[in-house]
Formats: structure tokens, sequence, C-alpha cells
């Protein structure tokens, strides 16, 4: 076998040894299994409540294993799933649909961990709280590689996700929240502005590791975008996301020097 074989062969092996086509479940099943992680419905809504107050006692507590219970049984991932799904696909009534979903979810989880921390005897801010308060990059590359995690496990044939709670632990979408209804609770505005911002860096980077990988699988669209409309979206992609991840780089550069 002559070297340009070889090498065509080495390429071969590499490529299909990190293809994420080989083995992606049917997009029927795809957009079935994201939207229906993503509904808003009343079981979800009564185990996210559940969710928020026994991350809330975690956090309250300085209870690591307790927070990581609370990460496992959450369900506010599934719209960030879901939205991305609706982006990809140009279902922009979908994506509407799911972001308003994530937004009655976020506003829910927020009152009742601020209901808990209002009740609770114990005050002061715990190091579990305090460590919600500084987000680096650090906390982007987690978001977005464990998003990337997470929707390859949901895209798979074998229905068996064990990536989700992973995941879920990895990425800590639960305590920021925890700590915004601490904050208000507490009226401790400087709290709520580190928490409120490292939940929208888990959040977007979540989506956004989610909206390549689903476009990488060349899930079908609802409707075929224009060139203008397709640079448009990217510009507002490319803007959206060094927005959002400046405050992060900063924060690492004060930490090294």
């Amino acid at each position: 076998m002559s070297l340009k074989n070889q090498n065509e062969t080495m390429k071969e092996k590499v490529r299909k040894a990190f293809s994420l086509k080989e083995d992606s479940a049917p997009h029927e099943e795809i957009k079935a299994r994201l939207l229906d992680g993503g509904q808003v419905t009343g079981t979800n809504m009564c185990v996210l409540v559940c969710a928020m107050i026994i991350a809330s006692v975690g956090l309250n507590m300085s209870s690591t294993a307790v927070i990581i219970g609370a990460m496992l049984i959450s369900p506010i991932m599934g719209s960030i799933l879901a939205s991305a799904y609706g982006s990809v696909s140009a279902d922009y009534p979908l994506l509407r649909n799911h972001l308003l979903g994530f937004g009655i979810q976020v506003a829910i989880s927020v009152s009742a961990a601020m209901i808990y921390f209002l009740l609770s005897p114990v005050k002061e801010p715990t190091v579990e709280l305090l460590a919600r308060t500084s987000p680096t990059f650090f906390d982007v590359l987690i978001a977005f590689f464990g998003g990337i995690a997470g929707i390859i496990g949901q895209t798979r044939i074998d229905k068996t996700n064990t990536v989700i709670p992973g995941v879920a632990i990895a990425t800590a979408l639960m305590p920021p929240l925890c700590t915004c209804g601490y904050a208000i609770a507490n009226c401790r505005w400087d709290m709520l502005l580190g928490a409120g911002y490292l939940f929208i860096l888990n959040a977007y980077f979540i989506f956004l590791s989610a909206s390549i990988i689903l476009s990488v699988l060349k899930i079908p669209k609802t409707k075929e975008l224009t060139e203008k409309e397709w640079r448009r979206h990217r510009f507002r992609m490319v803007r959206n996301t060094i927005i959002i991840a400046i405050p992060s780089i900063v924060a690492v550069y004060y930490m090294i020097i």
C-alpha cells in the first residue's frame, strides 16, 4: 500500500472515529426528544420547584452532596436544548415558545429560592453561595463543552442517556439561580449581579454549543434562509457571544495579575 493510500486510510479512520452522524438518531426522533424535554408542564414545574428548594437548602447549609442532587433532578436544561433546536431549524414560533417557557421557569425558580431564603434563619452567605458570584472564562469552557456533551447524548441512537446527569452537574444551572433568590431576599445586589451573570453565561453557551452540533447534524429547516438572512443570523451569534464572554475574560485577567 502506498504512503498516500495509508494517509487516506488514517484520515478516514480519524474522521469516522469523531463522526457525529455515524450513530445519530433519525431527525424526527431527535426533534421529539428535544421538544418533549423542553415542555413546561405541571409535572416539570413541580419538579423544578422541588429542585430549587433542595438546592437552596444545600447552598444554605454548604452541602455539596445536596446541591448535586438538586442539579440531577432539575428539568431546566431541556428548555435550552429545545430553544437551540428551534433556532437551528429556523422555526421561530417554536423558538419563541420555548424561550418564553424558559423565562417562566427562571422566574419561578428565583421566586421559590427567594421565598426559602426569606424564611430561612441562616442569613449569612455561605462559601457555596459566594462561589456562584464570581464567574470567569473557565465557566464559559465548562458550559460550552458541557453543552456539546449534552446535545450529543440527546441525539444518539441509544436512548439510555448517561451523559445528561453529568452535564447537569458540570454546567450548574441551578445554584446561580438559587443565589439570585438569596441575593434578592437579603438585598445583596452585588451577589445578584455575579450570580445572574453566571447563569446567563452557562445558559447561553449551552445554547450555542447545542446549536453548533445540531447544525453539524443538518437538522431540517422549516424554511431555507436567504444568504442575507444567514449572514445576519451569523453576525448576531458572533456579536452576542463576544458581548456575553467579555466580562468573564476580564475576570480571568484580574485573577492572574
